[in-house]
């Protein structure tokens, strides 16, 4: 049947998954190309600012903007390290041909990481230019942290917009950009003659091996529009072979893509049965008592039953950004190939396109543009070097955008995962614990690795799968351990990596914990917190709550309240309570009416963009606990727009209050530490209103 996939057997595909093969990238190279991460420095830095000689500056933004701000944080250094209004300088994201490599957008890194050299820079070129020296006989020097007017205590006020703001902090750099709709995306580029490109894939999971089979490219040719079919062996994404449409105008697509009909040859298949089978920890426990890999490995004697024995399982989840990804290339007469691209790493899709097309990366010039909304999910070159395919075969610019289903269908996801949690309680202290869990990868993702190679990677673990796992907490045993599983949908990097499925499970066996030893959750909690810092934020979220007097046996007429807490990456500390009203019709979801976050991410540079990251940190916590599932169907994920996968609306949103406190340390980066604590939080309410303790997530689904 035309446009039907053939399905083999479903065993012999996850069979083969695990076998050891080679996928070639090009004739003769096994090997795919590994994103770099170079250390940013002063040297780096330097190239970051430039002086005009007439007292102005350009600061060339070395991360990519979707949203946090970055670039007005970054500018706000430079401004008071430069001693300038902030007028005086002028932010935009360089191409890769304007500074030297810098590492992907990733992980919180960018105050924590960039600030300091950038204010190094900026206080070299301000001395520099008190001493009449010229920018290009600059030689950078490092200072120390308190030589920086930046991170100084009592470091100058932040500039200002307009001598008339009273505001502490500066309004979004491009915020009347945004408002105004100015051409900050790579939708919104346009170059002269470009047409639209989409390359089609069969509708199954790219992990399955799948080609085009028969088409009709004479009606495809009668489409008004229609300007080029393209068959090139490089249109491949992970083992889905696909065959491009080039159009005049983007409707053109659509048109040329149902007279086309494609029939898809797939050979393999998977369910949803299939993966909870291959992750399902308590099977796993029974094969085999220990684990893979190990996050701690301590003794842990047998010393009679556990006091809290907690399976839970995490469904998938999308990014569910708004703008599908979207890319422009324009290739001059086989000389250069400029690709404009909303991506989190730039120069991973120089190298990734450079290799493919068989070019120098001197040759490829990415032009990073504004993305609306990655959270580890434009990681991963896809679209990019789609586009630069199409335009090297049509000779002319073309724009690629994805389609809503093509984000879900062949995007990556934040895998599922199976946890078993088993602790011992012993006057008021757990004395042991042991927790299992299974889990597709997350940073040696097979969005990106061949078999074969990931089975390599398989040897050291996976960082992002174990991140989050360690319990902040001082315990009297404990022993974590994972398997890793390549899973028939693709999966990888997904906000805060491992850290907020897992702190979601850690997070739920602690208040059993409390439960079982008849305590306080938040005093519990306190008792076993080792770092003064994660103490702090507990006593500040328990006085903006209200919480003391509260007790397992007090009235929940006002609801139940639920509080979690975490560590980031060993920098950044955070605790949330959450306030949860159970409905009166049956069946309806938990309603959360309160969310309380203290947050400690060292010295804040802009205190609104860190509440604002806190902000989305608690929606997106929301979110994994009552919301968010991504459905696995037949060979593929089941949902191919947001009516099939439910995220937060306005109206599930609570009153958010937020204190940002400490500040006495290093900046520690703010962007995914909340993500621990907040499902938990609302989670553990849940359970205290009476709920029960979810087993599985979004609660009541």
């Amino acid at each position: 049947m035309k446009g039907a996939p053939h399905a083999r057997s479903r065993r012999r595909f996850l069979g083969g998954a695990l076998a050891t093969i080679s996928v070639a990238f090009l004739p003769g190279c096994t090997l795919p190309v590994i994103p770099g991460r170079p250390e940013a420095d002063v040297d780096a830095a330097q190239g970051w600012i430039r002086h005009d000689g007439q007292g102005r500056f350009t600061l060339m933004v070395p991360r990519v903007e979707m949203g946090q701000q970055i670039t007005t944080a970054l500018k706000q250094i430079a401004c008071i390290e430069l001693g300038v209004d902030w007028h005086a300088v002028t932010t935009r994201m360089p191409s890769t041909d304007e500074i030297t490599p810098v590492r992907a957008t990733v992980g919180s890194e960018s105050v924590q990481d960039f600030a300091v050299p950038l204010a190094q820079a900026c206080a070299t070129l301000r001395d520099a230019l008190d001493q009449g020296i010229a920018q290009s006989a600059i030689q950078p020097r490092e200072r120390p942290l308190e030589a920086l007017r930046a991170f100084r205590r009592n470091r100058p006020e932040p500039p200002r917009n307009r001598s008339d703001d009273a505001a502490r902090t500066p309004v979004a750099e491009h915020l009347e950009d945004l408002v105004r709709g100015q051409p900050l995306f790579a939708s919104d580029v346009r170059r002269p003659g470009m047409l639209y490109g989409r390359v089609l894939r069969a509708p199954v999971s790219p992990e399955i091996e799948s080609s085009p089979g028969a088409m009709d490219e004479t009606a495809a040719r009668q489409v008004p529009g229609f300007v080029a079919i393209v068959r090139d062996a490089g249109l491949i994404l992970g083992r889905a072979h696909g065959v491009g449409i080039v159009a005049r105008t983007p409707a053109a697509l659509d048109r040329i893509e149902r007279a086309l009909a494609p029939s898809w040859s797939v050979d393999g298949s998977f369910d949803a049965g299939d993966v909870r089978m291959a992750l399902d920890i308590d099977k796993r426990i029974g094969r085999r008592e220990r684990r893979e890999h190990h996050v701690r490995d301590e003794p842990m004697p047998d010393t009679g039953d556990w006091s809290v024995d907690l399976r839970i399982d995490v469904p998938a989840a999308a990014h569910a950004a708004l703008e599908p990804r979207v890319a422009v290339a324009e290739d001059d007469a086989g000389q250069r190939m400029q690709i404009w691209v909303g991506t989190q790493d730039a120069f991973y899709e120089r190298a990734v396109v450079a290799r493919r097309l068989g070019r120098d990366s001197a040759r490829v010039i990415v032009r990073p543009m504004r993305i609306g909304g990655a959270f580890g999910g434009k990681t991963i070159p896809t679209v990019a070097f789609e586009a630069a395919v199409l335009a090297d075969a049509v000779r002319a610019p073309v724009k690629v955008q994805w389609t809503r289903e093509q984000e879900f269908v062949h995007g990556f996801h934040r895998p599922p995962s199976s946890h078993r949690v088993r602790a011992r309680v012993h006057r008021g202290r757990v004395s042991a614990w042991r927790h299992d869990f299974a889990s597709g990868h997350v940073i040696f993702t097979n969005a990106g690795l061949p078999p074969w190679l990931q089975a390599l990677t398989d040897f050291v673990g996976d960082p992002g799968v174990a991140r989050g796992a360690a319990p902040p907490y001082v315990f009297g045993a404990s022993r974590i351990g994972f398997d890793l599983v390549r899973l028939p949908v693709l999966t990888g990097p997904w906000r805060g990596l491992g850290a907020g499925p897992n702190g979601l499970v850690v997070e739920s066996a602690m208040d059993e914990c409390a439960r079982a030893a008849g305590e306080d959750p938040l005093a519990f909690r306190l008792a076993h917190a080792g770092h003064p810092r994660l103490k702090r934020v507990l006593e500040a979220v328990a006085r903006m709550s209200g919480w003391p007097g509260r007790s397992p046996s007090r009235d929940k007429s006002a609801g139940g309240f639920g509080v979690a807490c975490g560590i980031y990456k060993e920098r950044s500390f955070v605790a949330v309570v959450a306030r949860v009203r159970m409905p009166v019709s049956a069946g309806a979801r938990p309603v959360v009416t309160g969310m309380w976050c203290a947050h400690d991410s060292g010295l804040v540079v802009n205190p609104d963009q860190v509440r604002a990251q806190c902000e989305g940190n608690l929606v997106w916590g929301l979110g994994m606990a009552l919301h968010e599932r991504l459905e696995i169907g037949r060979s593929r994920v089941r949902a191919d727009n947001f009516d099939g996968y439910p995220i937060p609306r306005i109206a599930d949103v609570p009153p958010l209050e937020i204190a940002l406190v400490g500040g006495d340390h290093p900046p520690g980066g703010a962007g995914e530490t909340a993500i621990v604590a907040a499902a938990a939080a609302v989670s553990n309410a849940v359970r205290d209103v009476g709920g029960g303790r979810a087993a599985g997530f979004p609660i009541g689904a």
